[in-house]
């Protein structure tokens, strides 16, 4: 009886090592069909699922209270699994270069309880090489056991989407791929106990790892080319948005969308690929370009925000600004990497205080990781002006008269940023208190 068959029979077990935005929803997900152990090194995490609280908001606090995961920070609690799925965050370090302390310092975890006959499965997003030439020496050091005799490897990359509710894992087609036929198949089979959308079988771990690298390069580059068409548009007085409109009406244009690019993902992702690139002695063109756009347009929305002050005879230093939306993406409580924070300290330069709110951001974490504490929205009175940063689904119903009660009476021209353009511009440029700006 191989694995798969155990696994469904409940005589073996499968764990989740890391318990994030990503391996939660896939620890919960296979609950639903096999015994799960999911475990995290961060303590209070555990005992919030424990507790029946979703602190991501990806499958909610009910889904978490009634799911069977066997929630641990325990890692000795890894031996009673045999199928083993790694997920997780694959971040950069302050010069670009991949931070691989995450996925290795799971590995030793895994390695030091693992047991033979296993397979493992890692998630995390890495270029390509990362599984078998980091990870797997790693596995073998720490275990004591030998790569394709006592244990397998496969990789999976995850597609999961933070505060997506309509792409999910289950609706997502999931590449699979292994280190043998036998490997890729038990693979292939345990994942699509709960991928409805079904699995691709990519031919070896690398060609599975360079996929995922792509697919976010891919947006990346896309993403940085609509940001610099709004500079440019900008400069000559047409609305971006109002051209991507209409060359959207071609089949074939691709939508996509100016706007900070931020998490660990898109943001990330395309320095793994063209680190790799660089130690075999090719050095980046495209990529390389594009990252640059995007990790500068915090300070493009700062300096122009400035420039609209100034347009607006509002005193540059110790204007009052606020900024909602603080999380990288709308409706998602994740801080991690957010290019907000690039507006905040441009401002700062600037002599500007900003005060940000955000309903749906993990505070603690905001405060934890950049020192920021979150003002309530009852304290957004008297600005000079206002950035509404991310599409919150909270925002969508502040209405022109909501949106006036934040500045000052005494403002004859009130500065609206609405980067994402989620307001009716036309709206807003029919009022003559108005200076309303977007990407």
């Amino acid at each position: 009886m191989g694995l798969y068959e155990e696994l469904l029979q409940g005589t073996e077990k499968l764990s989740l090592v890391g318990l994030g935005y990503v391996g939660m929803p896939i620890a919960v997900a296979f609950a639903r069909k096999i015994k799960v152990v999911g475990f995290d090194l961060n303590a209070e995490k555990i005992a919030l699922y424990k507790s029946g609280v979703d602190p991501t908001k990806e499958v909610g606090d009910e889904t978490i209270a009634a799911s069977t995961v066997e929630f641990t920070a325990d890692e000795s609690k890894l031996r009673e699994a045999r199928f083993h799925i790694v997920a997780v965050p694959t971040p950069v370090n302050d010069d670009h270069t991949p931070d691989l302390t995450p996925v290795e310092g799971a590995s030793r975890i895994l390695g030091r309880n693992l047991t033979k006959g296993s397979v493992v499965v890692f998630e995390s997003t890495v270029y390509p090489g990362v599984t078998e030439d980091i990870c797997v020496p790693i596995l073998e050091k720490e275990s004591g056991l030998k790569c394709g005799v006592d244990f397998k490897i496969g990789y999976s990359p995850e597609r999961i989407n933070p505060g997506d509710k309509v792409h999910r894992l289950e609706t997502i087609t999931k590449i699979v791929s292994g280190m043998d036929e036998e490997t890729l198949d038990t693979v292939a089979k345990v994942y699509s106990l709960v991928v409805e959308a079904g699995v691709y079988r990519a031919e070896s771990i690398k060609v599975a790892e360079a996929a995922k690298v792509i697919e976010n390069s891919q947006r990346d580059i896309n993403i940085a080319f609509m940001n610099e068409l709004s500079m440019i548009f900008h400069r000559m007085g047409i609305d971006t948005k109002a051209v991507l409109d209409a060359a959207g009406t071609k089949w074939n244009f691709l939508k996509f969308f100016p706007g900070l690019v931020g998490g660990h993902c898109i943001g990330v992702d395309p320095y793994y690929l063209t680190y790799k690139a660089e130690e075999l002695g090719y050095h980046s063109q495209i990529i390389l370009s594009g990252r640059r756009i995007n990790d500068d347009m915090g300070k493009y929305v700062a300096e122009s925000l400035v420039k609209l002050l100034i347009k607006a005879d509002r005193t540059v230093k110790g204007a009052k600004v606020a900024i909602l939306g603080f999380t990288f993406k709308e409706n998602c409580p994740d801080t991690r990497n957010t290019k907000v924070i690039d507006i905040y300290n441009e401002l700062k330069e600037y002599g500007i205080e900003a005060l940000i709110t955000d309903p749906e951001a993990d505070a603690a974490e905001a405060k934890r990781l950049y020192g920021i504490d979150f003002a309530d929205m009852a304290d957004i009175k008297d600005m000079d002006a206002v950035v509404i940063a991310v599409n919150h689904r909270e925002f969508e119903r502040f209405d022109a008269d909501r949106i006036s009660s934040w500045f000052g009476a005494t403002a004859d021209k009130k500065v609206l940023l609405d980067i994402k353009g989620m307001l009716d511009k036309k709206e807003f440029d029919k009022r003559q208190d108005y200076i309303y700006w977007r990407l």
